[in-house]
């Protein structure tokens, strides 16, 4: 095949596994990509490929997690394909299916095109009116754990009528009709919450078999990140959209699933194979973020998990510093150790505040390194979230 000018700048950079991950066009494949991968390059290069190789633009769905992930990919193909870009479907889950639902939805089970979409604020407002409707108590039915048995109900695919079917609790029996209560009230007002835009889109494909074969037809090619986090509506769709032409490309890494809290679900990634007998798997190993101690260290760990497929982070960079490890006897004494340190990057480096980032696992602990910081007069932001003080 002769190679063109543009072909040969979209594989300018790529190591031999990316470029391998790139020139793999048709039949399902698993790109095993560990953190700092290089992965969102690698996505983006295929995407300019495939037009390369004479794929029409709207033939070919990509999709992300994270709105920002979607817009840095847009960004990334524009550069290197220009306004054609411009064309495919690139998008979050949430987005593809509130765009495919504006087409499609009209009549379906009594819905309209121009439905509103309810945010986890307006979903709470509601699951409180049902709870106040059904007099149950909000103390002990906290609507924040009613809205939380909701949503998972919807991401594995469970109406009210199977959530009350399934039921194993009195518990469980009061949530499930506070679910029936408010997919009546949310269709009463022509209204969609945000698992609702992909159990309905999911819904509509497996009942109407026109519109089905229409998404099929039309999407030739089918490119996912983060699979490892996809949740069990995410995988249908998925599943749905790829039956025709079964090339489905999915990037993600089992070592970094860390969403099961809202219902990913790892097995889709690690059965990835088994869905499709046919798959291919390359995996990116390379790692061009982190120091060799840093993999090193990070290897040692992962590799205890004894369900993850086999891979190992490498890298060309420096060796770097050594790992410190400092093991406090209660969280004042923690936040004593990070205060102080915060002091000494300021007054023997010259490091500013503003370049020090403290994480955290859990809201519980800020009131106690806030107190340190405080102490040691170090003035700070809270990100994401509320000062104690």
């Amino acid at each position: 095949m002769a190679m063109g000018p543009l072909y040969m700048d979209i594989l300018k950079g790529l190591n031999d596994t990316q470029r391998k991950a790139v020139e793999i066009t048709d039949g399902p494949l698993l790109i095993m990509a560990g953190a700092g991968s290089g992965k969102t390059k690698v996505l983006t290069c295929k995407i300019a490929y495939l037009l390369e190789q004479g794929v029409k633009p709207k033939q070919i769905l990509a999709i992300t997690f994270t709105n920002k992930a979607a817009l840095e990919m847009q960004e990334r193909a524009e550069k290197l394909i220009g306004p054609a870009a411009q064309q495919i479907w690139l998008s979050t889950f949430h987005s593809f299916c509130a765009k495919f639902l504006r087409f499609e939805i009209e009549g379906f089970h009594g819905y309209n095109k121009n439905f509103t979409i309810y945010d986890s604020g307006d979903s709470n407002i509601v699951v409180k009116k049902c709870l106040k409707e059904l007099n149950l108590d909000d103390k002990q039915y906290a609507p924040y754990s009613v809205q939380a048995a909701i949503s998972n109900a919807k991401n594995m695919m469970l109406s009210p009528a199977e959530f009350l079917q399934n039921a194993s609790s009195f518990y469980e029996q009061k949530v499930g009709e506070v679910y029936k209560a408010y997919q009546q009230y949310l269709l009463a007002n022509n209204a969609l919450d945000f698992d609702d835009l992909l159990y309905v889109a999911v819904e509509l494909l497996e009942d109407n078999a026109e519109i089905r074969e229409k998404y099929q037809n039309r999407f030739h090619y089918l490119l996912i990140d983060e699979y490892q986090d996809t949740n069990g509506t995410q995988y249908r769709l998925a599943k749905i959209l790829a039956a025709k032409y079964h090339n489905i490309c999915v990037v993600g890494d089992a070592d970094q699933s860390i969403y099961g809290w809202r219902g990913a679900d790892i097995s889709n990634i690690l059965n990835f194979e088994r869905d499709y007998p046919q798959a291919k798997v390359v995996k990116l190993e390379q790692n061009y973020r982190s120091t060799k101690t840093i993999l090193q260290a990070a290897n040692a760990v992962i590799e205890h998990n004894v369900e993850r497929p086999s891979k190992t982070l490498w890298t060309d960079n420096a060796v770097g510093q050594k790992i410190k490890v400092y093991e406090a006897m209660t969280e004042h004494e923690e936040a004593r150790f990070v205060a102080d340190n915060v002091l000494k990057q300021k007054t023997l480096f010259n490091v500013p505040y503003n370049d020090v980032a403290i994480l955290y696992r859990t809201n519980a602990q800020s009131r106690v390194i806030e107190e340190a910081l405080m102490r040691a007069a170090i003035p700070y932001t809270i990100v994401g979230g509320l000062k104690f003080y």
